[in-house]
């Protein structure tokens, strides 16, 4: 991109243009093109390039329209750099509203960065990366829980690697779970090859959100302030954050098969031994209690309100006393200054 120029097989964007495309990335059975919807708009002043992609998973709305309304509803008034939007990754699987690749039941989001000579998922996955995330600077990525769970807004991230953590932290979430993307996932394969990338966690699946795209909508718009895309925009504090390392969370599980009624919702503070939920048998005659090990804050919990004995029910992360009394003036309406 040396004249600033954003460039892919078969096409170019000139500083200052934006392109809708259709880019075929693989083939039916009947050999017709699948096709990947594209937007790219390049601004006419320099600037780093940022790719936004959502619904890697099929059944993962909620992301599409944060990346829609950024390639289409966005002044292009004082853009530098360029953005790369891509808002359904796994066309197949959205189409089918289901996850995974149909047919072929894989995890396009363990494919990456794909081959050019291997499965059909690694194929679609090589020519989606080569054209449209490694050439990019950062990157986010956006998902929400699987199906039968909800997540509040949250960023994943290597906090050991500082370019990726500046982006972590300028998307202004209040919780940042820290790690490294999954062996083949987009996150982790777009770190190793340069492009500091995180994932957006946010709410649920088949659903459009509209208070979980406007929260990302505003990360998104941090993000560009922070890196100069849009110079004018503010970096965006979300009044108390926390960066929760791996022995900081944990899967609270039901130790009976039933029905579950859970007492606190996810982006609830629990203590530790709060009752967070109960699994009751059918005739409400045996009941076994959840409680908390530690205080924190669930991060994810359970939708679908049936179990089997080990089956996840709440995500809970643990906070310590000063990001407890952060979130609490957060929640009494006063604002902590930043630290």
């Amino acid at each position: 991109m040396a004249d600033g120029a954003f460039t892919y097989t078969d096409g170019r964007v000139e500083p200052g243009e934006t392109r809708n495309l259709r880019y075929a990335i693989s083939e039916t059975y009947l050999g017709d093109p699948v096709r990947v919807p594209v937007t790219i708009r390049n601004g006419d002043r320099p600037g780093p390039t940022v790719f936004l992609s959502a619904a890697i998973h099929g059944d993962e709305l909620n992301g599409i329209e944060v990346v829609r309304t950024v390639a289409q509803d966005w002044p292009d008034a004082n853009l530098h750099g360029t953005l790369v939007c891509l808002p359904v990754l796994n066309v197949p699987g959205f189409i089918a509203q289901q996850r995974y690749l149909p047919v072929y039941d894989r995890d396009l989001n363990r494919s990456f960065p794909g081959s050019r000579s291997g499965t059909s998922a690694d194929r679609m996955a090589a020519r989606l990366y080569d054209e449209f995330i490694e050439p990019c600077d950062y990157g986010l990525d956006f998902h929400t829980s699987t199906r039968g769970r909800t997540n509040m807004l949250h960023v994943r991230a290597d906090m050991d690697d500082p370019d990726v953590a500046r982006l972590a932290r300028a998307f202004g979430s209040n919780v940042i779970i820290d790690g490294a993307g999954p062996s083949g996932s987009l996150r982790g394969a777009a770190c190793e090859g340069g492009t500091p990338t995180v994932t957006v966690e946010m709410g649920q699946a088949h659903r459009f959100e509209r208070g979980f795209i406007d929260r990302a909508l505003d990360g998104v718009a941090s993000v560009l302030a922070e890196y100069d895309c849009h110079p004018a925009e503010p970096v965006r504090w979300p009044g108390w954050r926390t960066v929760v390392e791996r022995d900081q969370k944990t899967w609270l599980r039901a130790d009976a098969g039933g029905i579950v009624e859970l007492l606190h919702d996810r982006g609830d503070l629990v203590r530790a031994g709060d009752v967070v939920g109960t699994v009751t048998n059918p005739f409400k005659t045996e009941t076994v209690r959840i409680t908390a090990p530690f205080d924190g804050l669930l991060v994810g919990v359970l939708e679908n309100p049936v179990v089997y004995p080990g089956n996840p029910l709440c995500h809970l992360v643990e906070l310590d006393e000063p990001t407890i009394r952060a979130y609490e003036r957060v929640q009494s309406g006063t604002m902590p200054e930043r630290p």
